[in-house]
């Protein structure tokens, strides 16, 4: 597995185009980056050094911009499962999800991104890593099974996921899925503290196959206003995730920008202004549940 020059500037032109764009944190190139992803390329013997690198790129690209710009080493799962129903142990998990944080540490980064997680198991395996390491993060799950997990976690169970833990995380909430409508929804089950910094960071749209080629539904208007609709569902960190562009995430920023807070959105509101679901949503914040979210966050 080679890094050729070509790919070293296709990495920071895209990491700059975010920049331009307004992107107040961007993310390392790391995502699949553990031993267990990188074995697949034959390259889990440059964990550290893949992590590094990818770091150090971001960085450089940061600490050239004209206003802070946060730097966020992209963690991803092991695409292992854990015992009983797979190999996996939780010690293996830290020694895997740590050396990969230690690089991303050695090459700059300023804050740990856990994402994409599907279970309780392997958000706090990679959360502990990041504790013994010694490093602020944040973690994320895709709910994109059901309103769920694909291994059953439900929006409300993340907030739990960090019991015991020595430290707790930054910010945590859900990323990627299935569209925006759906991770707006999530978001509205997250959110029922006013002191929680939630995440939403939603897919542009629906993937789609064009011939070959996958292609995400998603306009920048409706990223804008998906936007508008995560902050007042409760989330204080909105970003885009797979299919989201430059000019997707420049629409989100100017309407972030110009945003006047409204109440928070009915599920109902939300698939009025922004499509209709595409999971079914077992629990998707009923009205009971949105007053007394209403009345915890003083509204």
């Amino acid at each position: 597995m080679r890094i050729s020059l070509a790919d070293m500037l296709a990495i920071t032109g895209l990491h700059q185009q975010f920049v331009d764009a307004g992107a107040d944190i961007i993310l390392t190139n790391s995502f699949g980056g553990t031993r267990q992803r990188l074995k697949l390329h034959k390259a889990d013997d440059r964990v550290f050094e893949l992590a590094e690198y990818a770091a150090r790129l971001a960085r450089a690209v940061a600490d050239a911009a004209d206003r802070p710009v946060v730097v966020a080493g992209s963690v991803g799962p092991t695409g292992e499962l854990f015992v009983p129903l797979g190999a996996l142990t939780h010690d293996v998990a830290v020694a895997s999800f740590r050396e990969q944080i230690e690089g991303l540490i050695a090459g700059g980064v300023d804050v740990i991104w856990i994402e994409t997680m599907s279970s309780i198991e392997e958000v706090r395996a990679a959360a502990q890593a990041a504790i013994d390491v010694g490093v602020p993060y944040t973690a994320t799950c895709s709910f994109d099974t059901a309103g769920r997990t694909m291994m059953g976690i439900m929006p409300d169970a993340l907030v739990r996921a960090f019991d015991g833990l020595a430290v707790a995380p930054v910010a945590f909430g859900a990323n990627c899925g299935v569209g925006a409508s759906d991770i707006v929804v999530t978001v509205l089950s997250i959110c029922s503290g006013e002191h929680d910094v939630v995440i939403s960071k939603g897919n542009c749209g629906i993937p789609q196959f064009q011939g070959t080629e996958i292609v995400y539904s998603g306009t920048p208007e409706l990223m804008a206003r998906y936007a508008q609709l995560a902050a007042d569902a409760g989330a204080r960190i909105v970003g885009g995730c797979c299919g989201t562009s430059p000019e997707h995430l420049a629409a989100m920023r100017r309407a972030l920008d110009q945003r006047v807070p409204a109440p928070t959105p009915t599920v109902a509101e939300v698939v009025d202004q922004i499509g209709p679901l595409t999971n079914a949503m077992p629990s998707a914040a009923g009205d009971g549940d949105r007053t007394r979210r209403r009345s915890r966050r003083g509204e």
